[in-house]
């Protein structure tokens, strides 16, 4: 059985989806993020992936609001990510009603800090985010490619992470298909961690594919807003 975690992107309060992280091919898709996280419960789904857009390019927390009303107006788990870069910013997303934290420059930029998180909060909360291009790790928005691949990323929290969120941004919004073998070298290497999977669902082959090699988690976003894949067929894969 595999989770299938829908995702909702948001700027300036609405839905929306980016193509390989490019904030200038961004396309709208609803402007109340709050009904299509009730569409995804209605349907059956448990877990939503809410990203703060915003928040990524401005290195703090700006879309709360939305948050709160969806976990407020929802039972789904929320995990949350974009922007979230201090003690301040967790506090505010896990206050607003957030299950989890999905953390991804910071753990690149400030590993103590995350370490103190990871302590504070434990595995079961904090998700280590990384977003990937050619197997290098990328911070802010998808902006600054560094010189960390994602398996050095990953070691520094060997034996205290227990979730890993790994997109490659040359497939991200393009329905083109996942990076599969990369997903399968994390979960080798790191047999102890859940691996989620980010980016590149176009169809329910490439679900197959990762259910195949092993992935237990995967995000699908633009797949379901472009009709790819039906929620009916997504919900066949968690029974």
């Amino acid at each position: 059985m595999m989770t299938i975690i829908p995702a909702i992107d948001i700027i300036d309060g609405r839905c929306v989806r980016l193509s390989q992280g490019d904030y200038s091919r961004c396309k709208a898709y609803c402007d109340d993020p709050l009904e299509v996280a009730l569409r995804y419960e209605d349907a059956g789904f448990s877990r939503l992936h809410l990203v703060d857009l915003d928040g990524a390019k401005a290195s703090s927390v700006v879309n709360c609001d939305v948050l709160e009303r969806i976990c407020a107006g929802t039972s789904l788990k929320v995990d949350f990510g974009g922007g979230v870069k201090s003690d301040a910013d967790i506090r505010r997303v896990f206050d607003s009603g957030a299950r989890m934290a999905c953390i991804g420059s910071v753990a690149y930029t400030d590993p103590a800090l995350v370490g103190r998180w990871l302590a504070r909060y434990g595995g079961d909360r904090i998700i280590i985010g990384a977003d990937v291009k050619d197997g290098m790790v990328c911070t802010h928005g998808w902006k600054n490619v560094t010189d960390t691949t994602i398996f050095g990323l990953a070691d520094i929290y060997k034996g205290r992470m227990k979730y890993l969120m790994c997109t490659d941004i040359s497939r991200d919004g393009m329905l083109s298909g996942t990076a599969v073998e990369l997903y399968a070298s994390l979960m080798e290497r790191y047999p102890d961690v859940r691996v989620i999977a980010s980016g590149g669902v176009g169809g329910t082959g490439d679900i197959d594919e990762l259910k195949d090699a092993g992935v237990c988690e995967v995000i699908v976003g633009k797949a379901i807003y472009e009709g790819k894949i039906s929620l009916e067929e997504l919900r066949r894969y968690e029974k």
